[in-house]
């Protein structure tokens, strides 16, 4: 089994005056190939930490990141901010849309960096994204005109675009309701069975039971780690909450 992210004996420290935060305390943990893993953790826990290392946001202050074969600890500023943008997608909890872009163009803006790919292909390539996340009749659609499940949608779509080797989600459904957040994990689990590796940060315990694997931080450590019992099927969840009255 291929390991796209490797980590190695990382520590994070953070300095406020004089004073040592000690955010990550020597991790090492294995990202697989074609897994959904959640990372969870009480806010401090080093979780979002971790997320940002990986996702080439910050880099550890001692020990190796390796992701899909490459040393981000080799790496200078340009190098890993391209290697963010061809690697890794990223959902957020805020949606990070555009807010007077519409939904095609909001896709399409990861590959404005990637000056290999023309104007059609970049068009295409949004619209397939979106057909992808069932919003093929929302593309001229701008954020303020969507809800908030279409607004991550099109965010899931934007961290697909650019086909790349780890999806990475921040509290992707924080800020939605129970069947808006289901709805949203029955699309990620649908990526994870066509292939695609995410790691997917939360404190919601029936979000993360839609992975295969959970990764729980404390003070900065692993706290503890396993493989999924129990896992939830997000369509056969959605299929059991009662129907909304309009």
């Amino acid at each position: 089994m291929k390991k796209l992210i490797e980590i190695v004996k990382l520590k994070k420290n953070y300095y406020v005056g004089d004073v040592t935060v000690h955010a990550l305390r020597g991790v090492d943990m294995v990202v697989n190939e074609g897994e959904f893993v959640a990372i969870m953790g009480a806010s401090g826990s080093g979780k979002s930490t971790m997320l940002n290392i990986i996702g080439c946001l910050d880099k550890p202050t001692e020990g190796d990141y390796i992701l899909d074969g490459i040393n981000i600890s080799d790496l200078n500023k340009n190098e890993l901010a391209g290697l963010r943008n061809r690697k890794l997608g990223f959902v957020f909890q805020t949606y990070n849309l555009l807010p007077r872009t519409n939904a095609l163009d909001n896709v399409e803006l990861p590959l404005l960096y990637n000056s290999t790919i023309k104007t059609k292909e970049r068009v295409e390539r949004a619209k397939s994204a979106l057909e992808s996340v069932g919003l093929s009749d929302r593309m001229d659609h701008k954020p303020n005109q969507l809800s908030g499940g279409q607004q991550q949608r099109v965010a899931i779509a934007r961290s697909l675009v650019n086909d790349p080797v780890v999806i990475l989600a921040d509290e992707a459904t924080g800020n939605l309701d129970t069947r808006t957040s289901f709805e949203i994990m029955a699309l990620f689990q649908e990526l994870n069975n066509k292939g695609k590796t995410i790691v997917f940060v939360t404190h919601e315990q029936d979000i993360a039971r839609c992975a295969t694997r959970n990764i729980i931080f404390k003070d900065g450590v692993i706290l503890r780690e396993s493989p999924v019992k129990d896992r939830i099927n997000a369509l056969e969840m959605l299929a059991s909450l009662p129907v909304e009255a309009d």
